[in-house]
């Protein structure tokens, strides 16, 4: 059976096989499968030290105290907690987002509106990078949080969340940022940033689906509210009972990404992994006539590309390129038969964006991978050239 070429990295990632013995060590009676909140025997206490670790490995990523990190089941529920606690909060309070975040955004935004609350969406530049003047122009006097991801999951563009960020601290707003897709990939130190929250997902940084973590500053915590009642875990922001052994897996995937991204500092960015895979991939779709880039690679990560093969609906590409796991925007809303909404907010039109296909990679992604991907493209689109002049 012929191998299909994984290029959907940004949709989920493989667990890393280290990671993988970590999961599997903490879920049999030989590992710490204890439920961390038993306090009264060993296998509880073991459990807890476990569920510690990883508090410590994620926070040490990102530049935290463990304290600052609440575990949750991912990315979005830990957007539903910042932003359902400012609305608990300031339940006639303003939000200011951007019109490409991710649907756990949105569309919380969204809820959140109905009850009452004012939303500002900021649109893109064509380029995908929301301009931080515009997010100040924005501010109300009742604004009480602004939310601005970091690295776009369809584009890749990167956000200036540090300028954000000073435009929140000088004006007393909270500052929340998805960074789903850029943890482990880009380096994150809040002792730099002035980020009160940050959401994470284990599953986009070669851990296990299901876990993930929301860092929150330890003077804004008081802004939270559960959404999630019952037994008053994580300090009374989330209740349930730990899932050790994912919790377990995802503090491992972020010491491992920890320490590529220390080995990476000592490499110009193109001579790392994802640098070389990036400019290999570049330089092959470039050679092929028609293709376009629907943001700048400068202003992208090097896990993602989006490109634009006008004259073909995404649904001829993906059977042309049936050899490549691809998709033809985020994975969340990938069964959607609307053009995407991140593709229309820099200007795309509706038949633009159904011609538009996202391709990541990651840590598994070989230099092979990219050039057999690239004869995929390559024969794929003479096919259906030639079928359209034929017909």
């Amino acid at each position: 059976m012929k191998k299909t070429i994984y290029l959907d990295y940004a949709a989920t990632t493989p667990v890393d096989p280290r990671v993988a013995e970590t999961l599997m060590a903490n879920l049999t009676m030989d590992g710490c499968f204890g439920n961390p909140a038993s306090r009264s025997h060993r296998y509880g206490w073991q459990a807890e030290e476990v569920v510690d670790i990883a508090r410590n490995q994620v926070a040490d990523l990102i530049g935290a105290d463990a304290r600052e990190i609440v575990w949750t089941s991912g990315a979005t529920e830990a957007d539903n907690l910042v932003l359902k606690g400012m609305a608990d909060n300031y339940p006639e309070g303003h939000i200011i987002t951007s019109a490409i975040e991710h649907k756990a955004i949105l569309d919380t935004c969204g809820y959140l509106a109905q009850k009452g609350m004012t939303i500002s969406i900021i649109q893109p530049g064509s380029n995908g990078i929301i301009d931080p003047l515009k997010v100040e122009q924005a501010i109300q006097k009742n604004t009480c949080l602004i939310s601005i991801m970091q690295v776009n999951n369809e584009l890749g563009t990167r956000q200036d969340i540090q300028a954000i960020g000073e435009i929140a601290h000088r004006h007393q707003i909270a500052f929340h940022v998805d960074a789903a897709q850029s943890a482990g990939k880009i380096k994150i130190d809040m002792r730099q940033l002035k980020v009160d929250f940050m959401s994470f997902s284990a599953h986009k940084i070669y851990g296990p689906k299901g876990i993930g973590a929301l860092y929150a500053r330890l003077n804004q915590q008081s802004q939270l509210k559960a959404i999630i009642h019952g037994g008053g875990h994580e300090r009374g922001l989330r209740s349930g009972t730990l899932p050790t052994h994912q919790i377990a897996a995802m503090g491992h995937a972020f010491e491992l990404a920890q320490q590529e991204l220390q080995q990476a500092e000592l490499f110009p960015l193109s001579k790392t992994h994802l640098g070389q895979l990036k400019q290999q991939f570049i330089q092959g779709v470039t050679d092929i006539a028609g293709i376009k880039h629907n943001a700048p690679a400068e202003k992208c990560t090097d896990g993602i590309i989006n490109l634009r093969f006008d004259g073909f609906d995404s649904e001829m590409l993906l059977m042309a390129f049936k050899d490549l796991a691809i998709s033809s925007g985020s994975a969340c809303t990938s069964a959607s038969v609307e053009p995407s909404y991140v593709l229309k907010a820099i200007g795309l039109t509706d038949q633009q964006a159904h011609s538009s296909l996202r391709f990541s990679f990651g840590r598994f992604t070989q230099p092979e991978d990219i050039s057999q991907a690239i004869q995929v493209i390559d024969k794929g689109l003479k096919r259906l050239t030639a079928f359209n002049q034929a017909s």
